[in-house]
């Protein structure tokens, strides 16, 4: 297969799943789907981004080569023979119109995007690997290997051994914001995920330079709107206190959604929504005053 051929076949892979499989629901009584219609990047295993994530997140964080040789240590590939598949899936329409009117929790179609639409991202890994291994490629999602952990970080504190936001950066699909969230073609309201394969395709190129370089903040010196949108004061103009974060989502924000909504789940993304990169990546005229 040409790799042109594969970019394309992969493609499709992930975005006839989210856009005909009714696995991409919210599980609500209406069976809304959980996210719109897919981006999906590419990078090149040997990618020197994937060293250097190793070299500032800590010696823990895989390079695609450890995740094939994780996955299949019985199998050969080298760096250049792997490629890491990412993708974006933005939030509805309707679950940030919700969630942009909310003050302090989640909106129910945000948690459940946060719980049920995971479990779509984890059967979406699932489905691309054995496509992929159908037609005789090996391939693993990092996610769902068992040998994922989370772990702590000296420089940043949370962090695991595969960052899917990484991933994306890596394979040109978006860079990051004040708050850290990834900011990408569809917005910063979308969750991530990744698959590597050993199969040879043409690496997406990688429209930045720098890191921040969509966010206005760090950019033109304006916005920081995700600051007064944190209900737990996790950002500030120095960045994003984790800690704070996680403190209140796994706590006040999750007791609300199971009081109020029914369900055991958690979740925020007020940071993600109501904020000028919410669906797209912001301009400064788009700015109000």
């Amino acid at each position: 297969m040409d790799t042109q051929t594969a970019c394309s076949k992969i493609e499709g892979i992930v975005r006839d799943f989210i856009t005909e499989s009714p696995e991409n629901t919210l599980c609500n009584r209406a069976c809304e789907k959980a996210f719109e219609n897919p981006l999906v990047g590419f990078s090149k295993g040997d990618d020197p981004l994937y060293d250097a994530y190793k070299k500032h997140v800590g010696e823990f964080h895989w390079t695609p080569k450890e995740v094939f040789t994780t996955a299949f240590p019985e199998l050969s590939a080298d760096p250049g023979e792997l490629t890491v598949v990412s993708w974006i899936l933005p939030q509805t329409k309707a679950t940030k119109t919700d969630n942009r009117k909310q003050q302090a929790y989640p909106s129910e179609r945000w948690a459940r995007s946060r719980v049920y639409g995971e479990i779509v991202n984890e059967k979406l890994r699932s489905h691309l690997v054995n496509a992929l291994q159908k037609e005789g490629y090996p391939a693993a999602a990092p996610a769902l290997l068992p040998q994922w952990e989370r772990k702590t970080s000296e420089t940043y504190g949370f962090a695991s051994t595969w960052s899917e936001r990484h991933a994306a950066f890596a394979s040109g699909l978006g860079t990051f914001g004040l708050c850290d969230g990834l900011i990408t073609p569809r917005g910063k309201a979308m969750r991530t995920g990744s698959v590597i394969v050993k199969i040879r395709t043409d690496p997406a190129p990688r429209p930045y330079k720098d890191h921040h370089e969509y966010c206005l903040f760090f950019t033109k010196g304006v916005c920081g709107k995700c600051i007064s949108r944190c209900p737990a004061g996790a950002i500030t103009h120095a960045g994003k206190d984790k800690v704070r974060c996680s403190q209140y989502i796994r706590s006040e924000a999750a007791e609300f959604v199971k009081s109020n909504y029914g369900f055991d789940g958690y979740g925020c993304g007020l940071c993600q929504t109501a904020v000028p990169c919410e669906s797209g990546i912001p301009v400064k005229q788009e700015m109000k005053s």
